[in-house]
């Protein structure tokens, strides 16, 4: 008997609940709707309709991935992030919606010149870099799996010509300053990392995870060097864990920067820390 697209929700559904996968109806929506090359709405006007066998077999083949906690981006190759579709892999994080809260505070002042630390997919620069036409940025990573992602997304949006990509260890590649700089490093601490999600830790690579040790390693390492990056206006954005903006601010301040200050998620959590020269 052919299934339906109904049928297939319920089941697939069904399937990821009982491997304990959280948002289970929801997931197996995006995967049927991945397979199948088409939206939600779409999805939803096709419900009692038959399914493919080719269909079905895809289906089942995506379910059963993320019955094992493969994130649903790593099967779909994309994440929505801000404005845009953003291809995504095991080599880098998948982006998270808290992250969008740096963006928006870093489009609150025009920028011409950003440096992107730690830049992975590049969802943070290259969304900020859409949203302001005149400016042009440097994203750095020291994976180059993850800018090949990177470069791969700029040329998708039309953003090459904006964008450099370079390998570096933090700035030790850069030589420019800039008036904006932003960063999403790790700062999992390696206590917190026995407590992540299946989907994180056995998925996304633990290097763009946490430094080890309390977390904050990073945040020490770029405070050191960061007045030697920023223009005499310059600011600096980070996103930071929920429960370390104390410990981040410190950093800062003892590195010399007066003017930091912390800004909250849409989930009223601490998340980022921002610098004003």
């Amino acid at each position: 008997m052919t299934e339906t697209a109904r049928s297939a929700l319920h089941r697939g559904a069904a399937v990821l609940q009982n491997a304990g996968v959280d948002g289970g109806g929801r997931d197996a929506s995006i995967l049927l709707g991945h397979i199948l090359g088409i939206d939600a709405v779409q999805l939803g006007q096709m419900l009692d309709l038959p399914l493919k066998d080719d269909a079905v077999r895809g289906y089942d083949q995506a379910i059963s991935a993320r019955a094992q906690f493969k994130p649903v981006s790593h099967i779909t190759g994309k994440r929505a992030f801000w404005n845009h579709d953003f291809l995504v892999t095991a080599d880098v994080l998948d982006p998270r919606p808290d992250t969008e809260s740096l963006v928006a505070l870093a489009l609150e002042h025009p920028f011409e010149r950003l440096l992107d630390l730690g830049t992975g997919s590049g969802v943070i620069a290259l969304s900020l870099l859409a949203a302001q036409p005149g400016a042009v940025g440097v994203a750095t990573d020291i994976s180059a799996a993850a800018l090949d992602i990177a470069g791969r997304n700029a040329a998708r949006m039309g953003l090459s010509g904006q964008v450099e990509f370079i390998r570096s260890d933090w700035f030790e590649a850069v030589t420019e300053r800039f008036d904006l700089v932003v960063c999403n490093p790790p700062y999992i601490s390696a206590s917190e990392m026995v407590d992540l999600s299946p989907d994180v830790v056995n998925w996304e690579p633990h290097h763009a995870l946490t430094p080890g040790g309390d977390g904050l390693a990073c945040y020490r390492i770029i405070a050191a060097k960061l007045a030697d990056y920023l223009t005499p206006q310059g600011r600096a954005i980070f996103e930071i864990g929920h429960l370390q903006a104390f410990d981040v601010s410190e950093i800062f301040t003892k590195a010399g920067f007066d003017n930091v200050n912390i800004t909250k998620d849409l989930s009223g959590h601490d998340r980022v820390v921002a610098i004003n020269t």
